[in-house]
């Protein structure tokens, strides 16, 4: 299918403009077009597919524009009623718009009688940024087509087809021969979601999503912060210079060092940094944040660093040089767990039980119980999920984890809709694991909860493969699993088709197992060697076990904003987490759900 199906045509109370699909829900176009859709309403179509017609939109996300022709955050995120076949945009790593000569830019929009759309070409004038915000385009030739009213929101593509960003042109701006853009690493400030989009390929994606995740976490926390000061830290006394206006806020502050500043490990750097502020009490993380110690004013902690931000306060005592420049005493992330158990009834045919419970203050909250047919499992769990919400603390990490019997484990809950009228799959919209319900008897349970202890004192863990090829026997597996004190292991194969080995990994018991659903696609040519096996090893390599829920959820998230999800190596991916600490059992039975 072309790839210029992705192409979208607003209309929008009488505005009309371009937009373009993301995902199979999502639509990125300029907030001044959508400016009345509270009012109006949203309508999107899809010019080069017309059978689609015409489709109803919310507006779910606005960058904060508040209505001038030079105010910044000119992004919205549309969302619509229902998910489109058509393969979404793909992003070109930044840069490439800006290397010399400067290559050709495509725009498609909707101007004044051109309703099925036309192309205008043109070239961006340098890669400075005006206002820290836009881009200058030119136009390529001095004649064709100029960036009129209906352009606004249209992606920026080189002549492969690949995005750059999206036209900024506020309504009523008549200048026909140059006009705006707002580069994809602007654009992810607004919508930090987007980041997962864009290439960065001197970066791992695991270290581009653990970066995003934490500041979307600080962001939720309220988490007082100095991005300058991050900065600083993360870059080094001999690394890029703090820009003249400094950063307005984290992310800005996150990308610049992503996507500006070649050492790879400076990504590695800030995210620690703030990773160790949120695991630090709150009135220590407001005074480390700040660059300050309790008792000490501002002027003591300020000893004249640029633009009055202080040097980096050079603690190889605090931060290793791991990979993940990950702190050396972890702490386990404070998870809210919502608890999803599915279990036989004894009742006969397909009636299981069913329970909805969630935790607060080391409590566990029963919200539902029911004994169903397994038709009627999703509905009853989707709605019983949000019910749980409100039983978690405000602003509290969920985690959600289901609780199956072990010959139910390979059941593809991740992908479950997340509602009756959301279709995003549960796994892309919260941290969700698998745990084994064997596994929460008091012996196996106690050898766990001393397995995460140590791991917690760890610095990094290292993955143990078993592919498709293997022949060991289960009773060496379980030998050698604990000779080398296995921590986590990964499957390339889904658990009915590696019978005893994986009963192995479970009752040894592994703390973390990981494994593709469907399986893998090689024969036997690939032996000793494994796509998902090595790609799943690369992603993993030194996060901490821990924190794999959230880094699982971005893999996810990633997984289903790609062109082909069907094809992605980690579509399948399923992870058996079990840190007993965060489930502890109830002083008493919950009440059964048979009775």
């Amino acid at each position: 299918m072309s790839s210029t199906f992705w192409h979208a045509r607003i209309v929008c109370g009488g505005e009309v403009g371009a937009g373009f699909l993301v995902s199979d829900r999502k639509v990125l176009t300029c907030a001044h077009v959508v400016r009345r859709s509270e009012a109006s309403g949203v309508r999107v179509s899809f010019p080069q597919d017309r059978g689609l017609g015409e489709l109803a939109a919310t507006v779910v996300v606005r960058g904060g524009w508040t209505g001038g022709v030079t105010d910044p955050g000119d992004l919205a995120v549309l969302e619509l009623d229902r998910a489109v076949r058509l393969a979404p945009a793909v992003f070109a790593p930044p840069g490439e718009a800006y290397i010399e000569p400067y290559p050709r830019l495509l725009a498609y929009g909707f101007p004044k009688g051109y309703d099925e759309g036309t192309l205008a070409e043109y070239r961006a004038a340098s890669d400075q940024l005006i206002a820290d915000e836009w881009v200058q385009l030119e136009a390529w030739s001095g004649h064709g087509q100029p960036l009129a009213a209906g352009f606004s929101g249209a992606a920026v593509t080189l002549a492969d087809g690949r995005v750059v960003g999206m036209v900024s042109a506020a309504s009523g701006a008549k200048d026909i021969r140059n006009g705006r853009m707002l580069p994809s690493p602007v654009m992810a400030r607004y919508w930090p979601a987007l980041s997962a989009l864009i290439p960065t390929p001197e970066h791992r994606p695991a270290a581009k999503d653990r970066l995003r995740v934490l500041v979307q976490r600080a962001e939720r926390a309220g988490l007082a912060h100095d991005p300058n000061r991050l900065y600083v830290d993360a870059v080094g006394p001999f690394g890029p210079q703090l820009p003249a206006e400094g950063f307005g806020s984290l992310w800005a502050a996150a990308w610049y060092v992503l996507w500006e500043v070649a050492d790879a490990q400076a990504v590695a750097r800030f995210a620690g940094r703030l990773e160790e502020l949120l695991s630090a009490p709150p009135d220590e993380a407001s005074h480390k944040a700040s660059g300050r110690s309790p008792g000490k004013t501002s002027d003591e902690s300020m000893p004249g660093g640029r633009s009055g931000v202080p040097m980096p306060s050079g603690r190889s005592d605090e931060l290793s040089d791991t990979p993940r420049g990950r702190s050396r005493t972890r702490t386990s992330p404070s998870w809210s767990p919502i608890l999803v158990e599915i279990d036989h009834s004894g009742a006969g045919g397909d009636q299981v039980n069913v329970e909805v419970s969630a935790y607060r203050d080391g409590l566990r909250r029963p919200v539902g119980a029911r004994r169903l047919p397994r038709s009627g499992v999703r509905a009853f769990i989707q709605e019983h999920i949000d019910e749980a919400f409100s039983q978690l603390e405000p602003g509290a990490e969920e985690l959600i984890a289901f609780v199956l019997p072990r010959e139910w484990l390979n059941e593809p809950v991740a992908h479950w809709a997340r509602g009756a009228d959301d279709e995003t799959p549960l796994g892309c919209a919260y941290p969700l694991v698998v745990t084994d319900r064997t596994r929460r008897r008091g012996g196996v349970r106690h050898q766990l909860t001393r397995k995460w202890e140590e791991l917690d004192r760890k610095a990094s863990t290292s993955l143990h493969r078993i592919g498709c090829w293997s022949d060991e026997k289960p009773t060496k597996l379980r030998f050698r699993l604990r000779q080398e004190d296995t921590q986590l292991a990964a499957f390339s194969l889904p658990p009915a088709r590696t019978g005893a080995l994986f009963d192995v990994t479970l009752n040894a018991p592994v703390p973390v197992l990981l494994w593709t659903r469907t399986g893998c696609a090689g024969g036997p040519e690939h032996e000793g060697g494994c796509v998902f096996l090595d790609e799943l090893a690369g992603y993993v390599e030194g996060l901490a076990p821990a924190e794999l829920p959230r880094h699982v959820l971005a893999l996810r998230e990633r997984v289903y904003a790609s062109d082909e999800p069907e094809r992605h190596w980690a579509k399948d991916v399923q992870l058996l987490w079990d840190d007993p600490r965060r489930f502890p059992e109830p002083a008493a039975p919950v009440r059964s759900p048979v009775a």
